[in-house]
């Protein structure tokens, strides 16, 4: 499970350097795509293979389905972090984050995701005070 706040910067190759805490679960290798609200996803392969399992068992019908996969899946960039921790993040994706050197990098359960700091920080400032109001939604019963 991928947990807590990290904010480290974007090399002039634009490299990450993971936070250390996630790097065994990524040493396999990891898929980085687009997430939404203009972040990065970056899954642990054996959890990229769930979901791709997933939205191949949709039907070809749903055109929903269809255009979620075809920008999940063109998206995507794989890899395999180097000995330093290291990952790549291509231009398109680079572009799509705005990402600048500055970066945030958020442990969010199955997946990592990866913010540029401003945006990340006006993120969070917009949905924080909303975040009591949401917990009954999404946990009934609550906590």
């Amino acid at each position: 499970m991928f947990l807590g706040t990290h904010t480290p910067r974007l090399d002039d190759k634009g490299r990450l350097i993971l936070p250390a805490k996630f790097r065994d679960e990524l040493a396999g290798g990891v898929v980085i795509t687009k997430g939404q609200e203009r972040c990065l996803y970056v899954f642990p392969m054996p959890e990229f293979q769930r979901i791709a399992d997933q939205l191949r068992a949709q039907p070809m019908t749903s055109k929903a389905a269809r255009a979620y996969s075809r920008v999940f899946f063109a998206s995507a960039h794989d890899e395999v972090p180097d000995k330093q921790g290291r990952v790549t993040i291509p231009g398109h994706l680079r572009s799509y984050a705005a990402l600048d050197r500055e970066l945030v990098v958020i442990g969010a359960s199955t997946r990592v995701e990866i913010w540029d700091r401003a945006a990340w920080e006006a993120y969070l400032a917009e949905s924080e005070d909303d975040f009591a109001d949401i917990e009954e939604g999404v946990l009934p019963g609550g906590l």
